[in-house]
């Protein structure tokens, strides 16, 4: 495996940066989770974008053009001949001192990593996925903004811990004020009387990338989607529930806290968005 680090590509054993990286010594930078199908970078300049906005919410400069990074990414799927591909794009504060002083940092750190991912496995996408609702709340636009794609996801993190405690691989996350925000690393979509719903932005939700895409796939199959608030009660009550994601694509979930939702079985129109998503990926 080949790692772009700062322009040079180095194995995986001799890919390094300093402990005094603040992205290590305080999670300061930002990432994004790209995927690659059949040799193509799936959305790359909408990652990139959003890459550069995070970057910019925590005044961190990019030390490349937003081209040059996209060239990047592509050429580090090429070098390691890989056609379906995981890809982490890295942007750390880079040396500084162990004050917490950001502007100490003088060269930030780009690092490509492309390699393969399963996050859950094969029959979790046929026959769904159990979560639970954790303690941990998502934090607050106020303190981290979710929408900002930082290296600190130690909120992310907690929570993940407490799922995995639980014998769940996943888990749902509200907000201070008890709403539904998002999963630890997906976010989340019900189904109700043939209405998609999915929280908004201002709930504390990261704008995913294949979220976005499943809001475009489902107007076009004329089905309403609602950028609306809603709870726990919702989602027990929903006729299907769904997670969507970089790494997880579209993922049914069938039971929450304990409550079978629907049939129990993976729904019409989820099955339906995930085919059709299969589909673009492949089609680029």
């Amino acid at each position: 495996m080949k790692i772009y680090v700062n322009g040079k590509y180095c194995s995986k054993a001799n890919a390094k940066v300093s402990v005094y990286d603040h992205g290590l010594l305080y999670g300061d930078g930002v990432f994004e989770g790209i995927r690659a199908y059949a040799g193509r970078v799936f959305k790359l300049r909408e990652h990139i974008n959003r890459l550069y906005e995070s970057a910019k919410a925590i005044m961190l400069r990019i030390p490349l053009s937003k081209k040059d990074l996209m060239d990047a990414v592509t050429e580090t799927v090429r070098v390691n001949r890989l056609k379906d591909a995981y890809i982490r794009l890295i942007v750390t504060r880079g040396l500084g001192t162990l004050g917490l002083n950001p502007f100490n940092c003088r060269e930030p750190q780009v690092i490509i990593i492309a390699d393969k991912i399963v996050l859950y496995p094969r029959t979790f996408y046929e026959n769904g996925l159990s979560v639970i609702t954790v303690p941990t709340q998502r934090n607050l636009a106020e303190a981290v903004n979710p929408r900002i794609k930082s290296l600190n996801y130690l909120n992310n993190i907690l929570a993940k811990i407490e799922a995995i405690n639980s014998g769940c691989h996943e888990a749902i996350m509200l907000n201070s004020f008890g709403y539904v925000a998002e999963c630890t690393g997906d976010n989340i979509f019900i189904l109700k009387d043939g209405v998609i719903k999915t929280p908004p932005l201002f709930m504390g939700v990261l704008e995913g990338i294949t979220r976005d895409e499943i809001i475009s796939l489902a107007a076009n199959f004329g089905i309403e989607v609602m950028e609306t608030v809603f709870t726990r009660h919702d989602i027990f009550n929903a006729d299907e529930c769904f997670l969507t994601g970089t790494a997880a694509e579209i993922i049914p979930v069938v039971k929450v806290d304990g409550r079978t939702i629907g049939s129990g079985r993976p729904g019409r129109i989820t099955r339906k968005l995930m085919a059709a998503f299969h589909e673009l990926v492949r089609r680029g």
